[in-house]
């Protein structure tokens, strides 16, 4: 898993999906300065490692849910990763909305979801695991047994590695950013000088840099 691991964080980079700058740090949306930025959607431009990515992911998932029969994306970012994930797998496809829709049915899942369903549910990033959790919980509720998940990049956060915990809901991520930072460091993407404080920012996002 380590050189699975090292492949797509040099993937990631490579195609700017992921850029480190703690020298001049990105602002989210949160307010959080951030010294990484991540944006997997540029996967899907890029035909071998989409390949490479996505086939991980269904391997991973044939692996540790052998029983699962409905694959569920995460809106936006995993909808497309987790169609051709499941297409690998010739299994069905749905995903999940932030919230329900305000007109028509008032959907939040799109897609077949039959009860009882054994769902595995893709996402393409991991921050505070808030958002893939709440899609957790709307599969369930919609009557769905989640089995996992399975995505491609974690910030590796301490508070996501809790919520999931307290979830009980198994995360199993293609990457992370540990292994980011020492990919970057061994390709010479930043200087030795840099990692302390790429460290720091993962231990207390909220408050770095401020």
């Amino acid at each position: 898993m380590k050189t699975v691991e090292k492949e797509v964080a040099r993937s990631l980079m490579e195609i700017k999906a992921v850029m480190l700058r703690p020298e001049n740090p990105f602002v989210w949306a949160s307010g959080w300065n951030s010294p990484i930025y991540c944006d997997n959607r540029r996967i899907l431009s890029y035909p071998q490692i989409r390949e490479n990515v996505c086939r991980w992911m269904a391997d991973i998932i044939l692996k540790q849910y052998p029983d699962v029969e409905v694959i569920a994306g995460v809106a936006t970012g995993a909808i497309a990763h987790g169609y051709l994930v499941a297409h690998m797998l010739g299994k069905p496809f749905c995903y999940v909305r932030p919230k329900p829709k305000d007109h028509g049915t008032g959907s939040q899942i799109e897609g077949l979801l039959p009860e009882g369903a054994k769902v595995v549910i893709v996402e393409d990033l991991i921050s505070t695991g808030m958002s893939s959790l709440a899609a957790k919980n709307a599969l369930v509720k919609a009557g769905a047994d989640v089995m996992g998940m399975v995505a491609i990049f974690s910030y590796n956060f301490n508070q996501a590695r809790k919520a999931f915990e307290d979830a009980n809901v198994e995360l199993t991520t293609l990457s992370n950013y540990d292994t980011l930072v020492e990919v970057a460091h061994e390709t010479g993407y930043i200087k030795e000088s840099e990692i302390a404080v790429l460290k720091e920012w993962r231990v207390a996002p909220s408050t770095w840099g401020k």
